[in-house]
């Protein structure tokens, strides 16, 4: 792994009773401790992390904002926030190392396309990205409307289309032209969920690797531990990191979606 390797996605989920989940989740997830989190990165030699609210918090940031702080300045997060929260709840996100807002079409307990407008004005205030968890035919409906806001847009899990609808569906038609227009981030994680071939999710290579040709320098990878809503198949961190290598065609390039491009996007020392 090179130096200063990022895990772009990942949660961090405590016990529920020691924080309560909202009420109008989909899913209740087991813990997933900051512990675990360090062990699985020492094993993988990852040195970065990107810590995402999940959708189980809602706007509750509390343990995810702990959780980067615990991890040290290596460390950033991706926050969900209501379009009005106050100016100093985005101040003081912005000070424990949020950089982005998310919003979230997939599961319940998020903030939903909605407050998409207004939200992209709030992020576009304070030097936020917006990050979206959306499927391919919504991106593919909304895609002229990412193209007009005034921050960039990071996509989710190669935007969570389906490889057996072929690399003309229109979710990633759609989502290519974001790229090639210098508008998304891609985060080249998730492969699992979009994949029918388990357990080394080869179909899911050739839609990494056209959007690597499209922009590499706009690509990122997450491991999306612990794997959220993962019900019947649990996928090994360690085959997620080498799917990687299936995707790029040099080490140049690897190091850019490991090191370069998060530290473009997060604000990490270069």
């Amino acid at each position: 792994m090179p130096d200063s390797a990022c895990d772009c996605h990942a949660h961090v989920i405590l016990p529920e009773a020691a924080h309560p989940f909202v009420a109008n989740r989909s899913y209740t997830p087991p813990p997933a401790t900051l512990d675990a989190y360090l062990a699985m990165h020492k094993q993988l030699g990852i040195q970065r992390a990107v810590i995402v609210q999940p959708s189980v918090y809602g706007t509750d940031n509390r343990v995810t904002t702990a959780a980067i702080a615990a991890y040290g300045d290596a460390c950033r997060g991706i926050a969900v926030v209501e379009p009005d929260c106050p100016d100093t709840e985005l101040a003081a996100l912005n000070a424990a190392g949020i950089r982005g807002a998310r919003i979230n079409t997939l599961f319940g307990g998020g903030i939903d396309l909605g407050a998409l407008d207004a939200l992209a004005h709030r992020a576009a205030d304070i030097g936020w990205h917006l990050q979206l968890l959306i499927d391919g035919p919504t991106l593919a409906d909304l895609a002229p409307k990412l193209a007009t806001l005034p921050v960039d847009i990071v996509i989710d899990h190669i935007g969570h289309i389906q490889a057996h609808d072929g690399l003309d569906q229109p979710g990633f038609v759609a989502l290519r032209r974001l790229v090639l227009s210098g508008k998304a981030w891609v985060k080249l994680s998730g492969n699992y969920r979009i994949s029918n071939q388990r357990p080394e999710f080869e179909d899911a290579i050739p839609f990494a690797r056209a959007l690597i040709r499209d922009g590499a320098e706009r690509m990122l990878w997450g491991t999306d531990w612990p794997h959220p809503a993962m019900f019947d198949f649990m996928p090994d961190d360690g085959t997620l990191l080498d799917a990687l290598d299936s995707y790029v065609d040099s080490n140049d390039q690897k190091i850019a979606i490991l090191v370069d491009n998060p530290a473009v996007l997060y604000g990490f020392d270069r």
